[in-house]
């Protein structure tokens, strides 16, 4: 596939997958004898990948870090298998916050419907 093509698929502009090649977070992108992107399997991969993290909010530094560890082979899986499951620990917390503010903002919403129906708000309100 093209970066064109990769980029309509994606929703993400041929520049920020150039960037996200230059800056490590994903492996160099095959490329054709006359050095034009094109993109594989393997490719669009480790692009789902970091768009998946991205999303996630792992900084571009950290999905660099993991990338740079997977090219060093199995040694480093304990040190992937840590940047993941912290990642996850601050998903988690992440989670657990806008849960929280869910639940306030329902409540203010139930409040305010009882406040149409009634004419009223309690001070609590």
């Amino acid at each position: 596939m093209t970066i064109k093509e990769v980029a309509e698929r994606y929703g993400i502009s041929p520049d920020a997958l150039r960037y996200y090649e230059r800056v490590g977070m994903i492996p160099p992108v095959t490329r054709t004898s006359g050095g034009i992107r094109n993109y594989q399997e393997s490719d669009i991969r480790w692009l789902e990948l970091a768009l998946c993290m991205r999303s996630a909010g792992l900084p571009v530094e950290v999905m660099a870090e993991y990338l740079r560890l997977y090219r060093q082979g199995d040694a480093t899986i304990p040190a992937r298998l840590e940047l993941l499951t912290r990642q996850r620990e601050a998903l988690l917390a992440q989670r657990k916050r806008l849960e929280e503010t869910l639940d306030r903002l329902n409540y203010k919403i139930a409040r305010y419907e009882i406040a149409v129906e009634t004419g009223a708000l309690t001070w609590e309100d």
